[in-house]
């Protein structure tokens, strides 16, 4: 009966997403559970102080050159199989229905650089998963180790990221172990880590690693969170706020009834949907976010060089303090006025 149910919540996604204009129906949940999605999809849902982490890595037929690596908030305390249609039920959510690389080039990395420290190492399906502690040099030359290709500009990312937190996720298939369990290019392996941390956060940046700087950037970020949150940087042209509302009973029982989505709790949730669409050289912060939706989030997680203002969409106009401020301006004006010598 569950498989019968999975089977038919499967076809009945591909039946709405059909519709949509950014969505393929075929293939959306393969024979070996794996998925295609056109854009990169990430979830990033907070719960009692822990954040899950759930992105899908696409398998690409290749070797090394197709590794990933991804900066994290902090140490993992679990990661695993996500669930086989969590991202896309996410995607299917705020989706319409219609009416009708650069050359790989050397790494030069720092010789003085140590040796990034082996946290944990698992095997997700055909995926090698390794989280490290380190600099960027330190996480470049490991990966250099390897066998990652890392393109020119990884240096300067990885210390991007590395100055704020020294946690990496490295993951790359297994491409033997790909090909015997049926995985065909453009399937993926979604993953999801356990996270303790403050807050939420999710890395935008890295997203652009190794693309040319006028290359668009496609992707989608999810946020499910017990508060309207609190986010900086504000939203821009190329990263748009689409979605926040409160999170549908029949969203959240769908996405609990996935493998491994028991933690997320039935009702009370709200969902934060951002699309991104620009150019990989715009792409130069992440996204910080305070789950509460009452203080500021850390400009420092943005991968920003000083405090911005935070941005709530549901947030009021704070007419009383605009209008005393006015007040205050023209009582100025006016003893300005008063005060300035007469001439003759």
């Amino acid at each position: 009966m569950r498989k019968l149910t999975t089977s038919v919540l499967a076809l009945m996604i591909c039946g709405v997403v059909a519709a949509g204009p950014a969505l393929a129906c075929g293939g959306l949940v393969a024979s070996n559970g794996s998925i295609n999605l056109e854009r990169t999809s990430t979830l990033a849902a907070y719960v009692d102080g822990v954040e899950h982490y759930i992105t899908a890595f696409e398998f690409q037929g290749g070797g090394a050159e197709f590794g990933s690596i991804i900066p994290l908030p902090g140490v993992p305390t679990d990661v695993k199989r996500a669930g086989d249609w969590t991202l896309q039920r996410l995607v299917q959510e705020v989706t319409p229905i219609a009416d009708s690389g650069t050359e790989e080039a050397a790494v030069s990395l720092g010789a003085s650089a140590g040796k990034a420290t082996v946290l944990l190492e698992t095997e997700v399906d055909a995926l090698d998963i390794t989280i490290l502690e380190g600099g960027g040099d330190e996480v470049g030359v490991w990966a250099k180790e390897n066998g990652f290709a890392l393109p020119p500009d990884a240096p300067e990312v990885l210390d991007f990221y590395a100055d704020r937190s020294p946690i990496f996720m490295a993951a790359r298939f297994d491409v033997a172990r790909a090909e015997a369990s049926g995985q065909g290019n453009g399937d993926g392996t979604p993953i999801h880590l356990t996270i303790p941390t403050p807050n939420p956060w999710v890395p935008l940046r890295i997203l652009g690693l190794g693309r040319a700087p006028g290359e668009i950037i496609e992707a989608d970020v999810f946020l499910l969170t017990e508060n309207e949150p609190t986010m900086l940087p504000a939203p821009t042209d190329g990263v748009s706020l689409e979605r926040s509302e409160t999170a549908s009973d029949f969203l959240l029982s769908d996405l609990r009834s996935d493998v491994g989505m028991k933690w997320l709790p039935k009702d009370g949730m709200h969902l934060s949907y951002l699309k991104i669409d620009t150019p990989a050289s715009q792409l130069n912060h992440d996204l910080a976010i305070d789950a509460t939706g009452t203080t500021m989030p850390s400009y420092v997680a943005a991968g920003l060089n000083e405090p911005a203002t935070p941005w709530r969409p549901s947030a009021p106009v704070p007419w009383g303090l605009l209008l005393g401020v006015l007040g205050v301006g023209a009582a100025l004006v006016l003893l300005l006025g008063r005060s300035t010598p007469q001439r003759l």
